[in-house]
């Protein structure tokens, strides 16, 4: 049955959030921007109570909502119809339909997303960085970062930077770079405000490349635009955290990783990761890769990058799979 609360947009999906729990709830917040964030927060802490019927109607809505949405876009609108009618009703299944498909309106851009990224790449090469910035704005993580990978240098500070400080574009603004693309590509066009962009993207596309890029981007950053960097950096996590890992998540990520990885890696590593990982290990695990360390000779840069970036690969799926906490931010607090 149709929602009956009296509840504001803000206070039903602040009962969202309060339903979900709080790991639950702290997972859709990495999706909601610091406004969103701060609006839901607020209005969080402001409730005291909430009357069981206003609860159930909000959870029942937003099912609702969720159902109507899933069976959209795998079975279609007339599939979606007849589910939803025999789910909640015809008049309740219009009221849904309704509601959801004006936001299932499809991304501009939503062709690039399926495209291979060197072709992706051979379209963009000579486009100026503010359309590359949007362009990338719309692609997967992993396709935006291989592209930067392989910018030239000087272009891909640029390039971040701008993705970064993106944050809505115009249909108009989005129309007329589809249709500067659209000989090379099937243009989708979207009537709505579309959120692009973003530290937290740019975060993502940072966790993604190559550590030389990485590098290398943030070395420039720190120098340029050291408050951008700093908001990057707290968002990921790059090798020199792992000093920021307590003794138990070193342990764990150690005995994911193999002893010749771990030997190269910490051959150009600095001392201070050196010593958090060595505190960390068996005294005879310990000189076994100092061992390896000293015998390690015409070890390329490339190679000690690669094993550095491997390891932070454990480190977050292990983060991800819940078996170890990365603080990111200052002031975040870890209760064991």
């Amino acid at each position: 049955m149709p929602t009956k609360t009296k509840l504001s947009p803000i206070q039903r999906a602040a009962t969202i959030i309060i339903a979900l729990g709080s790991k639950r709830a702290s997972d859709v917040y990495k999706y909601l921007n610091e406004e969103e964030v701060e609006q839901l927060s607020l209005e969080i802490a402001k409730m005291e109570r909430l009357s069981e019927e206003d609860v159930q109607a909000t959870i029942e809505d937003f099912y609702g909502l969720c159902l109507t949405q899933k069976v959209i876009s795998e079975g279609g609108a007339i599939y979606a119809r007849d589910v939803l009618e025999k789910a909640f009703g015809p008049q309740q299944a219009a009221s849904l339909m309704e509601r959801v498909s004006k936001s299932l309106k499809k991304q501009a851009f939503e062709f690039i997303r399926k495209a291979d990224y060197k072709s992706l790449q051979m379209v963009l090469q000579s486009e100026h960085p503010q359309t590359i910035a949007l362009v990338l704005s719309y692609a997967r993580s992993e396709q935006a970062s291989q592209i930067i990978g392989e910018l030239p240098r000087n272009m891909q500070i640029d390039v971040i930077k701008r993705i970064a400080n993106l944050d809505r574009a115009s249909p108009e603004i989005i129309k007329i770079v589809e249709d500067s693309l659209e000989r090379r590509f099937s243009t989708i066009v979207s009537s709505d405000q579309i959120e692009v962009g973003g530290v937290p993207y740019i975060a993502d596309i940072m966790n993604h490349v190559d550590r030389s890029t990485e590098k290398y981007v943030f070395d420039e950053l720190s120098v340029k635009d050291p408050a951008l960097a700093d908001e990057i950096r707290k968002l990921m996590f790059v090798f020199e955290d792992i000093t920021n890992l307590d003794s138990l998540a070193i342990q764990r990520f150690i005995r994911e990783v193999e002893t010749k990885d771990l030997a190269v890696a910490l051959k150009a590593a600095n001392d201070e990761v050196k010593e958090v990982i060595f505190q960390n290990m068996s005294s005879r695990m310990r000189e076994t890769i100092q061992t390896d360390i000293q015998y390690l000779h015409n070890i390329r840069m490339r190679d000690v990058e690669e094993a550095q970036q491997k390891i932070v690969g454990i480190i977050r799926t292990l983060e991800e799979a819940g078996e170890i906490v990365i603080a990111r931010g200052e002031g975040e607090e870890i209760i064991a």
